[in-house]
């Protein structure tokens, strides 16, 4: 868990764009895969995507990263840390490359109740070669753009949808009212969620088991189990979970983070429902990757990381995130977010996204 990839079990995995005199993060959680791609190991990889955790890994190892529609591919062979948010999402080299994983691992799956019954439809993408988004609209969210992101970040985005214009789209201004409360509902459901799902790593029926079990009661051995096998993250975001479900507090905060959460979804809903909006452009991240060990210090300051790709999860729709050019040697990533199960629409904005990094 994490947005550094830093708690593995195997230490922190290094991006592989770190200059030679320090270690960047990739990114996280899903870094290791990012890496492999970014590494040139593999065309392809997945990942789970449950706030961010492709996203913003494919835009600090300059690779794709492509979160289906919450139930667009089923769930079933995942460890489950959210399973309201979790999705199966996809590391490419290219748009190209996504869509076809995408259409490899979409569709039915009877050991998954959330999943749609049909695949995805992108014959008209892989056939269609234009790049004309001649009646297109992009909506440009006005509460993203935080304090907390940098010059070089904004000058991006600007770039990316004059590029978009000049290829027929229509650039519109929209808003997205909740975004400010994205970070702090995601923090309150997700770790509930986890602490649920994780109770079953108890050292007997799943999980790590303490060597010497054998010696210790059973409140031993689950104490010591779950504190060998879980990193400090985990441990951090079971804690929080507990808390919030906790008979004193579940009023206070999971049931008002689930309400706060309808509205989000529900300014999505209106974005693309009332003002036809088609697809909305942000960044992936509000800043470059950061040098591991910079913040662990401060966990709270490495969960703003995500304060761009949350919404998404939150209320479910299809995300992609797609390579820019280079900032003083280091990648970024602009992200594009479509209505539930638009994913072909996604991706032909996308590729033409892609182009503009490839004409510079």
């Amino acid at each position: 868990m994490g947005s550094l990839t830093t708690f593995s079990h195997y230490g922190p995995t290094i991006n592989p764009y770190s200059p030679k005199d320090k270690q960047l993060s990739p990114g996280g959680s899903s870094g290791g895969s990012a890496v492999a791609v970014a590494a040139n190991m593999c065309y392809g990889a997945l990942g789970s995507d449950t706030g961010g955790s492709v996203r913003l890994p494919a835009a600090w190892c300059n690779v794709v990263g492509l979160k289906p529609s919450y139930g667009r591919c089923s769930r079933y062979g995942m460890v489950a840390y959210a399973s309201s948010f979790d999705v199966p999402a996809i590391f490419a080299k290219n748009t190209t490359d996504a869509a076809l994983l995408l259409d490899a691992i979409s569709g039915a799956d009877a050991y998954d109740s959330t999943c749609l019954d049909e695949n995805v439809d992108l014959e008209e993408f892989f056939q269609e070669k234009s790049l004309d988004l001649t009646g297109l609209v992009v909506g440009i969210p006005q509460e993203y753009n935080t304090a907390e992101m940098s010059p070089e970040i904004q000058q991006l985005w600007v770039e990316a949808a004059n590029w978009l214009a000049s290829h027929g789209a229509e650039i519109k201004t929209i808003s997205l009212p909740h975004t400010s409360s994205a970070l702090a509902t995601y923090y309150i459901l997700a770790p509930a969620e986890a602490s649920s799902n994780l109770a079953r790593y108890d050292g007997l029926r799943y999980g790590h088991r303490d060597k010497a079990s054998d010696k210790k009661s059973v409140a031993e051995l689950y104490t010591q189990s779950r504190t060998e096998g879980f990193g400090d993250e985990v441990i951090r975001r079971i804690v929080m979970g507990t808390f919030v479900l906790s008979q004193a507090s579940y009023e206070d905060y999971y049931l008002k983070a689930a309400k706060v959460r309808r509205l989000i979804k529900e300014d999505f809903e209106k974005v693309f429902k009332e003002e036809k909006v088609d697809v909305i452009l942000t960044p992936t991240a509000t800043s470059g990757a950061p040098e591991i060990g910079k913040k662990l210090d401060n966990p709270v300051e490495a969960y703003t990381n995500d304060v761009m790709t949350l919404p998404a999860n939150l209320a479910g729709i299809p995300a992609i995130s797609v390579p820019t050019r280079l900032v003083s040697g280091l990648p970024q990533g602009l992200q594009l977010m479509a209505d539930h199960f638009e994913e072909r629409k996604l991706l032909r904005v996308a590729r033409v996204l892609e182009k503009h990094r490839l004409s510079e």
